[in-house]
């Protein structure tokens, strides 16, 4: 006689399914906790901080008032003018002729703005006593414009614009080119000279520039949200 052996059993375990009410439960549970957990407070900007943005906006206002356009102007047209610092009768009145031309463009540039109208387009124009004079604006009449008395000639654009100038001047007198055009064999008292002066104006007038920001947005330069 032989005796089988049983197949071992498995005890089942019942499966558990998720109902509506528990999982609504259970989201219940998460959201009071997340609700309880307490939220770290923003921390105030360190004294680091708020340096840093202090310097950064001082150097977009400088950007903005120092002659950057006609500086690259300058160094691309002074080589071909001054035949590389090697001047004759001929190239140096047309140097001559090409920085004064640059310099009353730094000065004219400071007084140059730009308005918003009410479908969106940018115009820009010169500021004059009475108000800003646009270059481009279709309409005579001004309809659609801000009031453009409140953009006229203040004495602070004056400064700016004679700053701006005093800064070309600096960078001009620096330049390789100019002064061998200018000063081929200067002495050891004018060589001292324009060593220092241009890097004191240079100096003298960043600091004015970053102390006195314009409020102005001439050619080339964007449109605040304020304006």
């Amino acid at each position: 006689m032989s005796i089988r052996q049983r197949p071992p059993t498995t005890s089942q375990q019942p499966l558990t399914l998720d109902t509506p009410s528990s999982t609504a439960a259970a989201s219940t549970s998460t959201a009071v906790t997340e609700l309880e957990t307490p939220k770290t407070p923003a921390q105030p900007p360190t004294l680091t901080q708020r340096a840093i943005s202090q310097t950064l906006s001082s150097t977009a206002n400088l950007a903005n008032l120092l002659p950057t356009g006609t500086i690259l102007a300058f160094q691309f047209l002074t080589p071909t003018f001054t035949n590389n610092g090697v001047c004759d009768s001929a190239t140096r009145p047309l140097t001559l002729l090409l920085l004064l031309l640059l310099a009353a463009s730094c000065f004219l540039a400071s007084f140059t703005d730009s308005v918003k109208s009410s479908d969106g387009q940018v115009y820009y124009g010169l500021a004059t006593m009475k108000g800003l004079f646009l270059f481009d604006y279709p309409d005579p009449s001004g309809s659609g414009l801000p009031d453009l008395r409140k953009y006229k000639i203040r004495f602070m654009d004056g400064v700016h614009a004679i700053m701006s100038v005093l800064v070309f001047g600096a960078v001009a007198l620096r330049d390789k080119n100019v002064l061998g055009c200018l000063y081929p064999t200067p002495n050891h008292e004018t060589q001292q000279v324009l060593n220092i002066v241009p890097v004191g104006i240079g100096l003298i007038c960043s600091l004015l520039f970053v102390t006195f920001p314009t409020r102005r947005h001439g050619i080339g330069y964007p449109i605040t949200p304020g304006k």
